[in-house]
């Protein structure tokens, strides 16, 4: 028995949409998608249909591309409102969320609880002499700016920060109650740490890449495995100890199509 990541399927591109309909049955096995399978609910709808009889287990956790809703939805359909529409989808799949009891890894080896997160994004990855006030103005200095400004609604919290602050609060709460002897596979589309959160190419786009709230995370929880994508720049990296996985396929010019998803997928453990 193996446990696979993968993230940032995007299959709203057809050379990603064909890699995932052609990914190798592994009945044995648990994969984690770890967020931004596309863009609507029917992307990730096609995911999972198509993924679930291929393993024994799929574990979700939501991308900020998954979270995007048209501007002109009325509140209420956007937001939490929309995410929990996702959950409610996973779950038709038996696929875990967020928001189901963590579960214990049945693989060999010690106690071990597989820990999906959605902890979202504040624009806190950002240098200390730029205010939160100023900081979308500052990445827009350098023509970067992210489309969850216009399609990533918060509602019904005021503001993604506020929304980000609720997140973590929730899972600050839920990791404290796990067994302190329990090893964490920690899976979220966005990193940890702020350092794993600077693409090299357009370092100011950081400020949507996570939230400094999660900073002690891999030292203050037993976290064995910390699961991340977004940035489409895979990755393993040891921190303190800790095991960083960046598992992105990423937009089709990112992978190579001929190599198929199976060459991209991270064994986790």
């Amino acid at each position: 028995m193996k446990l696979w990541a993968t993230s940032d399927l995007h299959v709203g591109f057809e050379e990603n949409r064909r890699a995932v309909e052609e990914l190798p049955s592994h009945p044995n096995d648990w994969l984690i998608i770890a967020g931004d399978t596309g863009e609507t609910p029917a992307h990730l709808e096609f995911v999972l249909r198509t993924l679930t009889p291929r393993f024994r287990q799929l574990v979700w956790v939501p991308g900020n591309h998954d979270l995007w809703t048209p501007r002109d939805w009325p509140p209420e359909r956007r937001g939490v409102a929309h995410y929990e529409r996702l959950v409610t989808l996973c779950r038709r799949y038996r696929a875990l969320t967020p928001e189901d009891p963590y579960a214990r890894w049945p693989g060999h080896g010690p106690l071990r609880a597989i820990v999906p997160a959605f902890v979202l994004f504040d624009y806190s990855f950002r240098p200390d002499t730029v205010t939160r006030d100023n900081a979308v103005a500052w990445a827009a200095e350098s023509r970067v700016r992210s489309v969850d400004e216009d399609l990533l609604a918060p509602d019904p919290y005021r503001t993604r920060d506020e929304w980000c602050a609720a997140r973590v609060t929730a899972t600050e709460a839920r990791l404290e109650a796990l067994p302190p002897d329990a090893k964490l596979i920690f899976i979220a589309h966005f990193p940890l740490l702020h350092e794993l959160g600077i693409p090299p190419r357009i370092p100011r786009f950081s400020i949507w890449c996570g939230t400094t709230r999660t900073a002690n995370w891999h030292r203050r929880f037993p976290i064995e495995v910390a699961v991340s994508g977004h940035l489409h720049l895979r990755s393993t990296r040891e921190i303190d100890g800790v095991r960083f996985e960046e598992v992105s396929l990423g937009y089709p010019k990112q992978w190579d199509p001929s190599r198929g998803l199976e060459h991209y997928l991270r064994r986790v453990l």
